[in-house]
């Protein structure tokens, strides 16, 4: 269950009362009368299950309560509560189920925007990575795919293009048009410096038979893409947010962009091809993969008014 705090403007209490009263899916609902400061107005707590959370944000947000008030949202890990077990039993669906989309629209946006951290996470990948290739160690190929951001854009870029959101899409993209060409720029920078003191040569890449999936593009490379896509988007969507590392150990974004570098430094042409062409297919792939996953979503669990209220945020 998670636990909702609204700060509600008087003139909307009983509305908001009455709404979570009448929730199935609520429980231990609590009216604290004007006790809230900023804005002013009084607070009301429950109890609420994961599947019934978006419905009744949806209807918080009719009454405009997140325009004069407030609204949070906290997970609880443990609940003792005969009525917090009898509101599981009466929500329909699955918690694990459940989509929460102003959660995701919040979670994605965050971890979308090319900050500081984005770009030395996606950078240390990508050297991490180029060292994998060089050293044939599919072990630091792993670690680098583990260690990239990525994911995060192009989970933005998915969501927003399912709910109308262009600012979520620019910003993916955004991180991404930056952050892989600078990543790579400073990787191809690093190599030429290995290069320099004798670490890597041409014939180095002649003996990477551990790591040669990063620039080997078949139709595996694409399926593994839309896989991954999928249970990356299940995972941000569900409370098993947990899988999302397995999905990264799936994702050859970051290894192909350093390898693509690398190869490139040392006139490996071909190689470079078909690292770019990797990391193109891979993140075409989770995209495409991730829009499916949430399309199903909306069109299972939200109304046209929800997507409008989403879209126009």
């Amino acid at each position: 269950m998670l636990h909702m705090r609204v700060i509600s403007p008087v003139e909307h209490t009983e509305a908001v009362r009455d709404l979570l009263l009448g929730e199935p899916g609520a429980a231990h609902v609590t009216v604290l009368p004007g006790i809230a400061l900023k804005p002013p107005g009084d607070v009301v707590e429950a109890d609420v299950t994961r599947e019934s959370v978006d419905a009744v944000l949806g209807a918080l947000c009719e009454l405009g309560v997140d325009r004069s008030g407030g609204v949070t949202l906290e997970a609880i890990d443990t609940t003792l509560s005969k009525a917090a077990d009898a509101a599981e039993e009466a929500a329909p669906g699955d918690p694990a189920d459940a989509v929460i989309w102003d959660e995701l629209v919040a979670r994605t946006g965050d971890e979308s925007r090319l900050s500081v951290s984005f770009q030395a996470f996606l950078t240390i990948a990508c050297l991490l990575a180029a060292i994998g290739v060089i050293t044939d160690s599919a072990v630091t190929v792993v670690g680098a795919m583990v260690l990239g951001p990525e994911f995060g854009p192009l989970a933005a870029i998915a969501v927003g293009a399912v709910l109308r959101r262009g600012d979520l899409v620019r910003r993916g993209a955004m991180a991404l048009a930056v952050g892989f060409p600078l990543a790579m720029l400073i990787t191809a920078l690093a190599a030429v410096a290995l290069d320099v003191t004798g670490l890597l040569s041409t014939a180095t890449l002649d003996n990477v038979g551990q790591v040669d999936f990063i620039y080997k593009v078949g139709p595996f490379s694409f399926i593994v893409a839309l896989l991954a896509g999928a249970a990356g988007m299940l995972a941000l969507t569900s409370a098993k947010s947990a899988s999302l590392v397995g999905v990264f150990i799936s994702v050859t974004t970051v290894p192909a962009a350093a390898f693509a570098s690398t190869a490139l430094v040392e006139g490996r042409y071909g190689q470079a091809g078909g690292s770019a062409l990797q990391l193109l297919v891979n993140l075409v792939g989770i995209v495409v993969a991730a829009i499916a996953v949430l399309i199903v979503s909306r069109r299972t669990g939200m109304s046209e008014g929800r997507l409008r209220w989403l879209s126009a945020r």
